[in-house]
C-alpha cells in the first residue's frame, strides 16, 4: 500500500524517511527516525510497534537482521509486513512478507532500503534507486525526496495518490539547535502529495536554513530596511547613518514575526535568503 526510502548519509550521520502511499496521512504510521540510532519505514498491514522497538533495539546494539529476527518472534502476522531498516552506521535491511500485495519487493545497500507494496511494478523501486544514487552529495533530505519523487513518476502505488511524508534527524539540527528532530513535513490528503511535500521542503529550508554566508547591506538597502521597520511599526523616526543598536533591535523583532529567527545574523549581517525574501514581501531596495 506504500513506497518508501530509508536512507542515511555518510558524510553528516543525517538519517531519515521518505513515503508516499494511497492511504490518509501516511506520516503518522510508518517513519521513524533517531540520529546517532537508525531509521525505519514499516507498512502494508503496518505493525507500527515496528518503528519505537526497532530503535530501541538498534539503540541496544542489533543489527538490522537482528532485528527482523526479534520483529519476526513477536508477531503472528509478520507475513503481511514490508518494513525497512538504516542503522547509524549505514547496515540496511528490507523485508517483504509473503503475504504483501503485488508488487510488493525491494531494494538494500548501503545507507539505503527502499520498499513498497501494491505498486506498478518493479520498476518503481528501481526508479528511485537510480534517483538515490544519481543525487549523491545532495542534503539527506532532498535525496530522499528526488528518491520518492522518481517512485512516484515511474507509477507509484497503483492505486493512485494520497499522502506523503519525509522525516529527518541529524546532530543539532532541529530548530534553535537544541534537537536532533529536524523535518517532520506531511501533506496527509493531497492530490499530488509529493508535489506538495517539495513545496513544503522549500518552504522549510527558507525558513529553517542557517546562513551559509552573510554580509553587510549597501547604504541604499540599509536605508529601504528602516524605511520598512518605520513603515511596519517596529521603528518611530529610524535614524540614519551606520547600523546602530535601535536597528539592530528593530530588525531582530521582524525577522521574529516573519519566523526568520534561524537566519539571523549579528551586527548588521544578512543572509542573502532572508534578505530576497524580506525583499520579495515588503517591496525591492530600489524605494519601490
Amino acid at each position: 500500500m506504500t513506497f518508501s526510502i530509508v536512507g542515511r548519509d555518510p558524510q553528516t550521520g543525517d538519517l531519515g524517511v521518505a513515503v508516499a502511499s494511497k492511504f490518509l496521512a501516511v506520516g503518522a504510521v510508518v517513519p521513524y527516525v533517531r540520529f546517532g540510532v537508525g531509521a525505519v519505514a514499516t507498512q502494508s498491514y503496518a505493525n507500527p510497534t515496528f518503528g519505537p522497538r526497532g530503535l530501541e533495539l538498534l539503540a541496544a546494539g542489533l543489527s538490522p537482521e537482528g532485528v527482523a529476527a526479534q520483529f519476526e518472534e513477536g508477531d503472528p502476522d509478520y507475513a503481511q509486513r514490508q518494513f525497512g531498516l538504516v542503522s547509524a552506521s549505514g547496515q540496511s535491511l528490507s523485508f517483504t512478507g509473503s503475504g504483501c500485495h503485488a508488487w510488493a519487493g525491494g531494494l538494500t545497500g548501503p545507507d539505503y532500503a527502499i520498499q513498497g507494496n501494491i505498486l506498478t511494478g518493479p520498476d518503481v523501486v528501481q526508479a528511485m534507486l537510480t534517483s538515490w544514487q544519481d543525487a549523491e552529495g545532495q542534503p539527506l533530505p532532498r535525496r530522499l525526496l528526488a528518491a520518492l519523487q522518481a517512485g512516484d513518476r515511474a507509477g507509484g502505488d497503483r492505486r493512485g495518490r494520497q499522502s506523503a511524508a519525509l522525516l529527518c534527524a541529524g546532530q543539532g539540527r532541529g530548530y534553535g539547535g537544541l534537537s536532533d528532530d529536524w523535518i517532520n513535513l506531511r501533506a496527509d490528503d493531497h492530490l499530488d502529495p509529493c508535489t506538495e511535500l517539495e513545496r513544503l521542503l522549500d518552504i522549510h529550508d527558507l525558513l529553517f536554513g542557517r546562513p551559509e554566508d552573510t554580509r553587510s547591506l549597501s547604504a541604499e538597502e540599509l536605508t529601504w530596511l528602516r524605511g520598512v521597520l518605520e513603515r511596519e511599526g517596529y521603528a518611530q523616526s529610524p535614524p540614519t547613518g551606520d547600523w546602530d543598536a535601535a536597528t539592530e533591535q528593530a530588525t531582530w523583532e521582524l525577522y521574529g514575526t516573519e519566523n526568520l529567527e534561524e537566519r539571523w545574523a549579528d551586527g548588521g549581517q544578512f543572509d542573502p535568503q532572508a534578505l530576497k525574501y524580506l525583499q520579495g514581501k515588503f517591496g525591492a531596495s530600489r524605494g519601490d
